[in-house]
């Protein structure tokens, strides 16, 4: 039979398989404070609430257990009513007047007296529990398990709350940063297209003068000209006509760029038929046959997506020059869930391995003595789709023709 220390009951060497809380020594610790006059109380409880494997702290009186609470946050605390100095009341008195330490658990221990006027007033200060000695140490250990794991939830929801906070203000500082990222690189966009749009302006007159005296240089000094001379001046001509040529692109890709953007359903089928018609009429020697799918309609700004089909159409008929007949077809499939457009030919195509290239700005795949162009178009129908909230894409076999795909965004197609 265990034999009680001042009332308190020792515990067994070890505790019954599967009895309390499994502790895992990964768990954070906890502190449970211990208040006792009598130091053999005190390792008795130890010996109790060891198994729960938190932090046990000791205090041989009220005031040891009010300087412990200065830097301890307890789940709970055991404290004796019979104490000298400061008795038990007291000290949870004092405890529940104090901010940081009002809200913590107390169970009181007592031996003296089973009177329920006792333990009427160690409710009235606060006790959560009030527990006569000799105590049973399963039944101590069960119940400060209860407070222990009460403890612990309550730190993990403060962590948890705090990471929310934390990462709510992180939140509105990257949207804060990212809205003035956004509106400065506005500003600068706005800026260099205002300055693109000047430059190109102010370089068409030096252009328009080149060309003059170089025709002026042809029709008055013909007679006088040599080949060689006759061929530098066409030279210098050309020249300034690709410069001009290659202004008026990026002078309609700045455009672009700026252009309000008007939804409206487009027939672009018909767009198409049409765009290749009057190809045809300024080349009717040409022979190329022409396969539009019916009915294909999207939702998207009508003169911008004609500017896109233009310069794919112009891509088309340019490539298939060689071809006789030549074929263009145009149409639509669905990928991923959307509409995807396509302009197809059969003319010299490309090889794959540079296709990431085909939508920059001034990319070519051909030289300008094999097939005329500046290396805007495919940027400018790159500009328009992006600015619908589509992707481009080609595919393309050497000798064997181009596919360009398109998207219009998920709003845009009209199937």
């Amino acid at each position: 039979m265990a034999v009680p220390v001042d009332g308190v009951l020792p515990p067994d060497p070890a505790p019954p398989r599967g009895e309390g809380p499994a502790v895992r020594a990964d768990d954070e610790q906890v502190g449970i404070l211990l208040v006792d006059d009598q130091a053999e109380n005190l390792v008795a409880l130890e010996a109790i609430l060891e198994p729960l494997g938190q932090r046990l702290v000791s205090a041989g009186s009220g005031r040891e257990a009010l300087r412990a609470l200065l830097t301890l946050d307890p789940a709970v605390i055991l404290l004796d009513v019979k104490m000298p100095d400061m008795d038990g009341f007291e000290t949870a008195a004092i405890i529940r007047e104090r901010d940081r330490s009002r809200n913590i658990p107390i169970i009181f221990l007592t031996a003296a007296d089973r009177s329920a006027e006792l333990a009427q007033r160690g409710y009235e200060v606060g006790a959560v529990d009030y527990l006569i000695k000799p105590v049973v140490p399963e039944f101590v250990r069960s119940k400060v398990s209860v407070f222990v794991e009460l403890a612990k939830k309550t730190n993990q929801l403060t962590r948890q709350a705090e990471r929310l906070r934390a990462s709510e203000q992180a939140a509105r500082e990257l949207a804060e940063a990212r809205a003035e990222l956004v509106a400065d690189l506005e500003h600068k966009n706005r800026e260099l297209e205002s300055f693109s749009y000047a430059v190109s302006h102010d370089l068409r007159a030096p252009l328009r003068r080149i060309d003059s005296f170089g025709r002026a240089l042809e029709e008055t000094q013909a007679a006088r000209l040599d080949e060689a001379g006759t061929k530098f001046v066409r030279r210098i001509r050309e020249s300034a006509g690709q410069m001009a040529e290659l202004i008026d692109d990026l002078l309609h890709l700045a455009r672009v760029t700026r252009a309000d953007l008007r939804r409206q359903p487009v027939d672009l089928s018909a767009l198409v038929t049409h765009l290749v018609a009057q190809r045809q009429a300024a080349e009717p020697e040409r022979r190329v046959e022409l396969v539009v799918r019916p009915n294909v309609e999207a939702e998207g700004d009508a003169r911008l997506l004609r500017i896109a089909l233009e310069n794919l159409l112009d891509n088309a008929w340019k490539f298939t020059a060689g071809r006789d007949p030549a074929r263009i077809e145009f149409g639509m499939m669905r990928q991923q869930g959307e509409p995807a457009y396509f302009v197809r030919d059969d003319g010299v195509g490309f090889d794959m391995a540079y296709a990431g290239r085909l939508f920059g700005p001034f990319q070519r795949l051909h030289s300008t003595t094999e097939f005329a162009g500046t290396g805007i178009g495919l940027a400018t129908v790159q500009r328009i789709v992006h600015r619908h909230g589509g992707r481009t894409w080609a595919e393309g076999v050497v000798g064997q023709g181009a596919t360009f795909w398109f998207t219009l965004g998920r709003a845009g197609g009209r199937p």
